[in-house]
């Protein structure tokens, strides 16, 4: 079959001047794994090749089969991809073509916009398509418009997760001042000296000797505290 000639499509900016292929292609190795980024470049339209012999593919009625080439600046490293700076390129078709649009369409944005945030998430495998064939794979999206984006990375909030406001102070009342209990100096007070004895007995010298040993003992006992 003659396929039909294509118009010559020229790089983008970006590839031209950073030469080679582009970034690395995104994979899904398994259920459950994302790629997810911001949109780092206008995306392109460009014909799908053959995966095994690189040659272009075209439908049955000798039309081109179009994908759409979406880089995205993951945080992912690969040590075996030299100078990898996290770029991958999602190549959209077939079922991920019909979520990413989707998504899009969810948060009214006019399509894919460089400064957009887009996440894909291999969710499972459909059902193959004929003996012998792979299942294809089945995927989810998400995206946030680029205004979206923008305004969300400018709160100190958003862009800073260890940024917190401080929480508001109740106010409580000055507890009252505790009063201080001191107990009133005691004044001392010497004993009572002894009553005088009786007329009868002053001259009494059994009495007087005892008067005279009472009087000693109240003079040298010590003041009370």
């Amino acid at each position: 079959m003659t396929t039909p000639q294509q118009p010559y499509q020229a790089p983008s900016a970006e590839a031209f001047l950073m030469g080679g292929g582009g970034a690395p292609t995104a994979k899904f190795p398994a259920f459950g794994t994302t790629v997810s980024g911001r949109v780092t470049e206008r995306p392109t339209v460009e014909q799908q090749r053959d995966i095994k012999t690189g040659d272009k593919k075209f439908w049955s009625d000798g039309n081109p089969m179009m994908q759409l080439v979406v880089t995205v600046q993951t945080d992912q490293r690969d040590t075996s991809i030299e100078d990898d700076d996290g770029r991958r390129r999602l190549f959209v078709k077939g079922q991920i073509q019909k979520v990413i649009a989707d998504a899009v369409r969810a948060v009214g944005a006019p399509g894919l916009e460089v400064g957009g945030i887009l996440s894909v998430t291999y969710t499972h495998d459909g059902t193959p398509s004929g003996p012998g064939m792979s299942p294809p794979k089945q995927y989810t999206a998400q995206y946030t418009a680029a205004a979206t984006a923008m305004l969300h990375a400018s709160d100190p909030a958003a862009a800073s997760p260890q940024y917190a406001a401080a929480p508001p102070q109740q106010y409580a009342p000055p507890a009252p001042a505790q009063q201080q209990y001191a107990p009133a100096p005691q004044q001392y007070a010497a004993p009572p000296a002894p009553a005088p004895a009786p007329v009868a007995q002053q001259h009494n010298p059994a009495v007087a000797a005892l008067q005279a040993q009472q009087q000693a003992q109240a003079a040298a006992a010590p003041p009370p505290f």
